[in-house]
């Protein structure tokens, strides 16, 4: 799959071991290259299902993005990032067309 970031800081934050770590600690770094890594493999979406991290869509808010679970409570944040969100016929998101994503950012939208 396709990554792209929202902006520079993250995209630094999220290629960079040295960065990760100096800003969110050595665990929870580890846990953002693994999914970033599991992202990156995956052929669309739909995999990331099947895989650690707890792969969901959000809603009220945060509409159309969706949450992989890094160290608790945080979150990776992203979205998909077609030009034309892919979507079923009953207007849910095509998660086996999703081939391309957006990191928005790295939080704890809980607390």
């Amino acid at each position: 799959m396709e990554i792209e970031f929202a902006n520079g800081d993250l995209r630094r934050q999220c290629n960079s071991e040295k960065a990760a770590r100096r800003e969110l600690g050595l665990v929870q770094a580890k846990k953002l290259r693994t999914r970033l890594d599991d992202l990156a493999a995956a052929v669309s979406l739909d995999l990331m299902r099947m895989l650690p991290g707890h792969c969901h869509e959000l809603s009220q808010d945060r509409k159309g993005q969706l949450a992989i679970s890094l160290k608790e409570p945080f979150r990776l944040i992203f979205e998909p990032a077609h030009d034309e969100r892919p979507l079923k016929p009953d207007g849910g998101l095509d998660w086996a067309k999703v081939t391309r994503v957006r990191i928005l950012e790295i939080c704890n939208y809980h607390g």
